[in-house]
C-alpha cells in the first residue's frame, strides 16, 4: 500500500531532522570550546605551579614525558621547575600572564600558543618581559597535560 504523507508531515520531519543536526553541531562546538578553555586553563596552572615551586601540582598538568625548551636548552620533567625554584631562592619573582591565547583542538591533542606579558622582579628592579609561548597538550582520560612546552623570550623594542 502506498503511504501518502501530507505536506505538513514532511515539514514536521524535516524540520525535526535539522533540529536534531543543528543541536548535535551545537554540543560539538559546546564541547570544542569546554576543552579550549580547559586546555588554557592548564596551561595557566603551570604557571601558578611554577611561580609557587608546587611540584604536585606541576606534576598534575604535564605528562609523565613532559619536556620544554626554554633559556636555550631542553628540560625534562621537573628539570625546568629546578630551574625556576633556583631563581626564586636567588631572590628572582616572575610574573607570568598568558595572553591572547589561540587553540587548536584536534581530538585528544591541542596546541595552544599565546602572548606571555609579565616580569621579572628581584631586589633591584623590576624588568618587564614578554615571551612567545607554546604548549603541546593531549588528553588523559577526561584531563588535559602539557606534554610539550617552548618558550621564547621578546627582544626589547
Amino acid at each position: 500500500a502506498a503511504m501518502i504523507v501530507s505536506g505538513r508531515a514532511r515539514i514536521c520531519a524535516t524540520l525535526l531532522l535539522l533540529s536534531a543536526a543543528f543541536a548535535g553541531s551545537l554540543a560539538h562546538a559546546s564541547s570544542l570550546v569546554d576543552d579550549q578553555d580547559k586546555a588554557v586553563e592548564t596551561v595557566r596552572q603551570m604557571f601558578v605551579a611554577l611561580a609557587n615551586d608546587d611540584a604536585d601540582l606541576f606534576r598534575s598538568v604535564t605528562s609523565a614525558d613532559f619536556y620544554s625548551f626554554d633559556v636555550g636548552k631542553r628540560f625534562e620533567g621537573d628539570e625546568l621547575l629546578q630551574v625556576v625554584r633556583k631563581a626564586h631562592a636567588a631572590g628572582r619573582v616572575y610574573v607570568w600572564t598568558v595572553k591572547d591565547p589561540e587553540v587548536r583542538v584536534d581530538g585528544d591533542t591541542a596546541l595552544v600558543t599565546y602572548v606571555n606579558r609579565g616580569a621579572v622582579n628581584d631586589a633591584t628592579r623590576v624588568k618587564e618581559l614578554s615571551w612567545l609561548e607554546s604548549a603541546v597538550l593531549r588528553r588523559d582520560k577526561d584531563v588535559w597535560r602539557i606534554h610539550f612546552f617552548h618558550s621564547t623570550r621578546v627582544p626589547p623594542e
